[in-house]
């Protein structure tokens, strides 16, 4: 089993969402397109058989990633989290060094990472770099571009 992760309610309702549409809707789809291929004749030169089976073997592949990430994905009871440190489901706001630009995220899950919503993967450089910080720590994290410094300037649940 892969390493526990660790999701919001919501999260984890999003991704047992999606592996029942994969598994109730996509799974019958592709079986039935096989079933309609099979029916067309020579097998051995008919590309649409060819193509069903391959999107079976990719969903398949999907599934058995989301069954192995819901498996091994555990809620968070916030209530018992450190709330002066930065951990998974902190809101954060920090202020780029350099520039004085301010940004602000919620370190989350891999699969709940949303960038443009501001939910930061707490396995990226940013993210593992911040792990651990309080509030007016000033930080150095290496990122593919160089090395970032940054100053935590809020932390909340």
């Amino acid at each position: 089993m892969s390493d526990v992760s660790y999701y919001t309610p919501e999260g984890l309702k999003k991704l047992k969402e999606e592996l029942l549409q994969l598994e109730q809707v996509e799974r019958p789809r592709v079986t039935q397109e096989i079933a309609d291929a099979r029916d067309k004749g020579d097998l051995s030169e008919n590309a649409e058989y060819h193509a069903a089976k391959e999107e079976q073997s990719l969903l398949e592949t999907k599934i058995a990633k989301l069954k192995n990430v819901v498996a091994s994905a555990r809620i968070i009871d916030e209530s018992q989290l450190d709330v002066s440190k930065i951990l998974i489901h902190s809101k954060i706001k920090i202020k780029n060094s350099t520039n004085g630009m301010e940004f602000s995220y919620t370190l989350v899950a891999d699969s709940e990472s949303d960038i443009k919503n501001g939910k930061l993967s707490v396995n990226s450089p940013i993210g593992k770099g911040l792990l651990g910080k309080e509030l007016g720590d000033n930080v150095e994290i290496e990122v593919p571009n160089g090395i970032m410094k940054f100053e935590v300037t809020e932390v909340s649940r």
